[in-house]
């Protein structure tokens, strides 16, 4: 139950943060928050990350839909008592929802989050995208952390003597 708060949470700060955008900016206005690195910024996005796939709703319909299944899948089977895998799977199913919802009701998803990093113009980006990558990162953790004890299982025998 806790994963689906932390993709409640995303969800409702997501869709807050877009509505205020859409709400007090225009398409293309710019506030400067930290000069040459961060600025909130209107912009619409009608495809997938960097702006592929422009226009191709039911795609980005059919994808969605599959992957929140899949999420809820794991999240009931494989999350329990794994809190790290359960934290990423929330983080990324609030994401994907918040897009999708934009997607649904707007037929394109609102960015605003706009950085500079060291002098890259990084594509503007919103709560629901930063959720997905800071979730699908944990989940990357998670793997790497289960690969790790899983040799290490192999290198030391269910007894705990070191075999050659």
């Amino acid at each position: 139950m806790f994963y689906y708060l932390i993709a409640a949470l995303i969800i409702v700060l997501d869709q807050f943060t877009k509505w205020l955008i859409v709400k007090n900016m225009n398409l293309g206005d710019s506030i400067q928050i930290i000069e040459d690195f961060l600025y909130i910024t209107s912009h619409r996005n009608r495809g997938a990350a960097w702006g592929i796939l422009q226009g191709q709703m039911w795609f980005f319909y059919v994808i969605t839909i599959i992957v929140i299944i899949g999420i809820v899948y794991y999240i009931r089977k494989a999350a329990r008592g794994n809190a790290l895998l359960g934290v990423s799977l929330g983080l990324m199913l609030g994401g994907a929802i918040g897009n999708f919802i934009d997607r649904v009701y707007r037929q394109e998803v609102v960015d605003f989050i706009h950085t500079f990093i060291f002098s890259y113009n990084f594509p503007v980006f919103n709560i629901a995208d930063s959720a997905l990558v800071v979730g699908v990162v944990l989940m990357m953790i998670q793997m790497i952390k289960e690969d790790r004890e899983s040799k290490k299982e192999k290198s030391y025998g269910e007894n705990g003597t070191h075999h050659r």
